[in-house]
């Protein structure tokens, strides 16, 4: 008999033990961050798809490289500006005496990750730029618990017709693993199934954590998908997590499967438009019993993990004044 998947306690990346994860955010500027950090530096990798990225240190986490652990992860909005968030989380993990021991200096380990949000509706015109203050007020934040919806790196975002958000989900697996997914959706194409309400990620819901509505009533037939307007205001960005003891290149190969989540939550996706990267990051703190097994199954709740938290992102999104899109609960209510 097949042995079903539940998700852990709180439904979060944080699920997986030692994670934590803080947002912050500016109302006027309709931007924020989102940063993962942990109790100790943690094993990572990374897989980008879309053909706009936007990244720091990413050539770090290949395989081959020599440094395998960092101190942090950072999704942030303002496109190429938003790289600067890194920039806050390192000074305060420096302040904390963390970081890769570099002879006398410590030099904290902060890849990071951008989307295009400067075309929302909010106030860009900054003398100096934000993002360095958004990383650090989201490093201080960094908790178990944390929002979804209009929150950190997801609070400026949107898909093609709804707001976007900040999702996250998780999973525990069969072997006692844990996995979870963290992404800030702002795709160019559509959560949601010919204009909603039911998202495309429906087969792979638990516990009604988006609506509980289920699949749509008929699939459409293959037609040019819904995108939106403008092509170049894209970027889905996400991190998946385990507490399974991974190598770098078993982390690059855990995010590769993640982007299945990408691709089964979002039509269109991983177009030359957006910049689709997902991070992949390991604590080690507990052995797989059946190496090849667990890496089967470890990718594959990271994909459902992932698809679960792009519809909880798109699900959770609220209302404010001047939205370009309406948030999904605006349309169609918190049941749907």
């Amino acid at each position: 008999m097949a042995e079903f998947l539940s998700p852990g306690a709180a439904n979060l990346i944080t699920d997986v033990a030692g994670l934590r994860v803080g947002n912050a955010a500016d109302s006027t500027l309709r931007s924020g961050v989102t940063v993962l950090t942990g109790d100790a530096p943690f094993t990572a990798g990374v897989h980008v798809m879309g053909g706009a990225p936007g990244t720091r240190e990413t050539d770090l986490l290949a395989p081959d490289k020599t440094v395998e652990t960092v101190d942090a992860l950072v999704l942030s909005g303002g496109s190429a500006f938003g790289l600067d968030a890194a920039s806050g989380v390192m000074d305060r993990l420096r302040a904390l005496g963390r970081g890769y021991a570099a002879g006398a200096h410590r030099v904290p380990i902060v890849p990071a990750a951008i989307l295009f949000d400067l075309a929302n509706g909010g106030a860009k015109d900054w003398l100096d730029n934000p993002y360095a203050g958004l990383g650090r007020t989201a490093f201080d934040a960094a908790a178990a618990e944390f929002a979804l919806g209009t929150e950190g790196a997801g609070s400026g975002a949107m898909t093609a017709g709804f707001k976007g958000g900040l999702g996250s989900a998780s999973i525990v697996l069969p072997s006692g693993h844990v996995v979870g997914a963290l992404v800030a959706v702002n795709a160019i194409g559509s959560a949601v199934v010919d204009g909603g309400p039911h998202f495309w990620a429906a087969p792979f819901e638990l516990n009604h954590e988006f609506g509980g509505l289920g699949g749509a009533q008929s699939w459409p037939d293959p037609h040019w998908p819904v995108t939106k307007a403008n092509a170049a205001r894209n970027t889905t960005i996400g991190i998946v997590a385990t507490d399974a003891a991974l190598s770098q290149a078993q982390c690059t190969r855990l995010a590769v499967a993640a982007h299945d989540g990408f691709a089964r939550a979002l039509v269109p996706s991983h177009t030359p438009h957006d910049g689709d990267l997902i991070f992949a990051a390991a604590t080690g703190a507990k052995v797989m019993d059946l190496p090849a097994m667990d890496t089967l199954m470890l990718g594959h709740a990271a994909a459902i993990c992932m698809a679960r938290a792009v519809a909880r992102g798109v699900y959770a999104a609220r209302s404010e004044p001047g939205d370009v899109f309406p948030a999904w609960s605006a349309r169609f209510g918190a049941g749907g």
